[in-house]
């Protein structure tokens, strides 16, 4: 599909007479949503209501916590396939979801960069290196927008940390933004064409990126010639007239907010030409038409009447488990260990059994269904596997599993929720299958309650849990000890930044273990905190916050939810009972991993050490075991202390609603882990060339590395050499590589599978400039299937892209000068190269 695209004037001059039926306050009203996730729409000139929802690993709906919906692989396993045809697969396949839930725009895909591996947000991006998250990200559009649905690039721009995000400031050179941060926005949009993006958070350059003249104007809609709309972060908008003149399209959410009676005010004043006004209309009366919700004839509108696969559709499995399979790395593997053999298997970890598939935040959906490792390879391995569990992996409290409990009230499975008003009168009473409850967010809305209760029945086995409770307020806590004594727990949970998103993405929450009676009903209790974030933020002038901000008129909303969760038996029996389990079997396969709250929006972690006592685990079954594979349930690098010990490692990222088969048919070599990493893997803490993520007195965060982001900083000696490198990834076959030839725009390579099985191999183009000012630099790679002892010929496309420099003082590209191209598994693994 050809898209046609328009210039400034272009879209003015087409849907002048549709504004020109408006006037000036009906213009701005279209110009901010509607709801949450909602734009209004207007009779008058046939525009409907469009409907937007976050998207990186699946639709989620208008709802935080809503309908199941399919859960899909993390970005990371898209992206580590290497694979064009994936991602534009991933983008078809969210685009029936979306149009499943009557979606006009999916939210993603997230196309920030890794730049250092405490981002806690990195789950949700593609990689370190600016091509192949652009390459990626504009398969998985073209996919996307072809299917009906438009996408969002966001967030834009260098938004690749998550402390203090709503305050602090990227500052990064132009050299930077224009060679790293910016290009794969560029290749998205040249490439695929986006219907929209997403301006971030933060300040560049002491600038809100909202009100980014330089940036969204003049690079993105000047330089690039885009026609599509740039929409708000969620309350990320922080000055009215500074952003309306500085490119930014439609502020989000719906609500009171910097724009409506402001902006028509800023108009009056003069400091906003209505021009302006009519050219951001215009931008988003392109994004409904292109989505099917502007034209005249209302019978034309987009009616969503197709239908399509259910999030249980046994097809729509096969293709998440095919996908999640597909991005899944083998960083080891001695003595082809892997694929198992007949022998028999000792499976430990918590991850094992509590698979983590998907992140935190936005990100998170509610899936119909969630296979564990244990559970996968259990299906395939029967008899022959051992199954025991491991230390706890978390640093925060749990919400409580709405199917370990029941409502003593009804009986089922779940909880009992109830609302209540100022004078103690009961709003609303309930039944709650979901972890956690929304107060003021997916509820209507119209009656924040001063009080919430929650109750639940615990099982009759268990005897010591973990109680608690999740969300900002006064809480006391309620159960039965083992005597049936009647126990209270009072607990005062406070905000620890001034970040509101905090009551939805990461609320306060305590826990302690307790010793509980059979069948102990437990009842939480919390007097929300009314909390002036007006107050808050205006207070301290380095926020640049003022009255008009988005987030300085947040409500009163927040996440609660029950802590209730086993605690079988001391740790170190957990441990001991897994190594003499692995001694016992022929091999052992180790769980490790993060959960949501380690890869999460609005928290950046501060080590790459796995939570708990995993690596414990690991030791200790290794020295059991008569061969040992370590199972990696992360999307981003940890640390692996225990590598010489053991035999194999396996990166299954967060595989989603099909993760425990996806994990299980590649360790029994029903299918092969051909990805590759997407990001360099320290080899300790702070040993990368971009670490902290903390910023300074005056909150800014220094991109002091440049242009050497990831394995270009470790090429050039910035830091130790990683433990492993971008690009690494073995796959279940070897492979020799000879007679490189360099074809025009091309370069071309001989390639023979000499393993044992049919397999895929990426072939990665690097260019290595003379210019030691330069880094070496991803420029093309190819996939290609092969099979056993056979031959093919690769060809890889130089991206001219790649091949330029900025320069700072001619405020231009330029080409860049002699060089060498490697051809490689990674630059850890170069096999040729030959001379530009």
């Amino acid at each position: 599909m050809t898209l046609k695209t328009h210039s400034s004037q272009d879209l003015l001059n087409t849907y002048r007479p549709l504004i020109d039926k408006l006037s000036l306050p009906e213009k701005v009203r279209l110009l901010s949503g509607e709801t949450a996730f909602t734009l209004p729409g207007n009779e008058s000139i046939g525009l409907a209501e469009m409907a937007f929802s976050d998207g990186p690993t699946g639709v989620r709906g208008l709802k935080f916590y809503g309908d199941p919906v399919a859960l899909f692989p993390n970005a990371t396993l898209v992206s580590g396939s290497w694979d064009d045809d994936i991602a534009r697969e991933v983008g078809v396949l969210l685009s029936e979801e979306a149009a499943r839930q009557k979606i006009h725009v999916v939210l993603g895909p997230t196309i920030n960069l890794h730049r250092t591996p405490l981002g806690g947000r990195l789950f949700e991006g593609y990689s370190e290196d600016p091509y192949l998250t652009g390459r990626t990200a504009a398969n998985y559009v073209n996919g996307m927008q072809a299917s009906g649905t438009g996408a969002c690039l966001k967030h834009l721009v260098a938004n690749e940390s998550e402390e203090m995000r709503n305050f602090m400031s990227s500052s990064l050179s132009e050299t930077a933004l224009r060679e790293v941060y910016l290009t794969p926005f560029e290749i998205a949009v040249q490439d695929a064409h986006p219907y929209s993006m997403m301006a971030a958070y933060n300040d560049v350059n002491g600038v809100p990126a909202t009100e980014q003249d330089h940036v969204q104007n003049q690079i993105v809609k000047g330089e690039w010639d885009w026609d599509g709309l740039i929409m708000s972060d969620w309350y990320a908008t922080k000055h009215t007239s500074e952003s309306a003149n500085g490119g930014l399209d439609l502020v989000m959410p719906g609500g009171d907010g910097p724009w409506g009676e402001h902006l028509v005010e800023a108009v009056n004043r003069g400091e906003v030409a209505e021009s302006t006004i009519d050219e951001h209309l215009a931008r988003l009366l392109l994004l409904a038409e292109r989505t099917g919700a502007l034209s005249s004839d209302r019978s034309q509108l987009r009616t969503f009447e197709q239908q399509m696969p259910s999030p249980t559709d046994p097809a729509r499995a096969e293709q998440l488990k095919r996908i999640a399979s597909r991005g899944m790395v083998l960083l080891k593997n001695e003595s082809d260990l892997l694929p198992l053999d007949s022998g028999t298997v000792a499976l430990s970890g918590h991850h094992a059994l509590a698979t983590q598939n998907m992140g935190g935040g936005s990100a998170q959906v509610t899936p119909p269904y969630q296979v564990s490792i244990a559970d996968g390879l259990g299906a395939l391995l029967g008899s022959r596997l051992a199954v025991a569990d491991g230390p706890w992996p978390r640093r925060r409290p749990l919400a409580v599993d709405p199917e370990s409990v029941t409502d003593p009230g009804t009986g089922t499975a779940g909880m009992e929720v109830t609302y209540f008003a100022q004078d103690g009168s009961v709003i609303k009473k309930f039944h709650s299958d979901l972890a956690e409850i929304t107060v003021g967010w997916d509820d209507d809305g119209s009656q924040i309650p001063a009080r919430l209760r929650i109750r639940a029945k615990l099982s009759d086995t268990i005897e010591t849990a973990r109680l608690g409770a999740m969300g900002a307020g006064r809480w006391t806590l309620e159960y039965q000890d083992a005597q049936g004594t009647v126990v209270s727990l009072d607990r005062s949970c406070e905000f620890a930044t001034n970040d509101p998103g905090e009551a939805i993405l990461r609320p306060p929450a305590f826990e302690q273990i307790c010793k509980v009676a059979a069948g102990s009903v437990v009842t939480a209790t919390v007097d929300l905190v009314d909390t002036d974030w007006s107050a808050r933020l205006l207070e301290d002038p380095r926020y640049n916050m003022v009255a008009e901000s988005h987030m300085a008129g947040f409500d009163s909303f927040g996440k609660f939810a029950l802590v209730a969760t086993d605690v079988p038996v001391d740790e170190n029996q957990l441990i001991a009972a897994a190594a003499q389990a692995a001694g016992q079997a022929d091999t052992a396969v180790v769980v490790v991993g993060l959960t949501e709250e380690d890869e999460t929006e609005a928290a950046d972690k501060t080590t790459l050490r796995l939570p708990g006592e995993q690596d414990e685990l690991v030791r200790q079954v290794a020295a059991a075991a008569k061969r040992t594979v370590v199972v990696v349930n992360a999307a981003t690098p940890v640390l692996m202390p225990w590598l010489e010990q053991v035999d194999a490692v396996l990166v299954v990222g967060l595989p989603g609603q099909e993760g425990g088969h996806a994990v299980a048919e590649v360790l029994t070599g029903v299918a092969e882990p051909t990805g590759r990493l997407v990001t360099s893997y320290p080899a300790e803490d702070a040993a990368s060339p971009a670490w902290s993520t903390s910023v300074d007195g005056d909150l800014a965060l220094c991109y002091s590395e440049g242009s050497f982001i990831g394995y270009r900083g470790y090429a050039a000696s910035m830091a130790p050499a990683p433990l492993f490198w971008f690009g690494h990834g073995l796959g279940y076959a070897t492979w020799e590589y000879h007679g490189a030839q360099r074809e025009g725009d091309q370069v071309r390579v001989e390639l023979t599978n000499t393993g044992r099985r049919s397999s895929r191999e990426t072939v990665q183009l690097y260019f290595q400039p003379d210019d030691v000012s330069q880094p070496v630099r991803l420029v093309g790679y190819q996939g290609i299937q092969v099979g056993p002892g056979a031959k093919a010929s690769v060809s890889v496309e130089i991206d001219p892209r790649m091949m330029r420099a900025w320069d700072e003082e001619a405020g231009n590209f330029v080409e860049l000068g002699g060089g060498t191209f490697l051809l490689a598994r990674s630059l850890g693994d170069v096999r040729l190269s030959i001379r530009s």
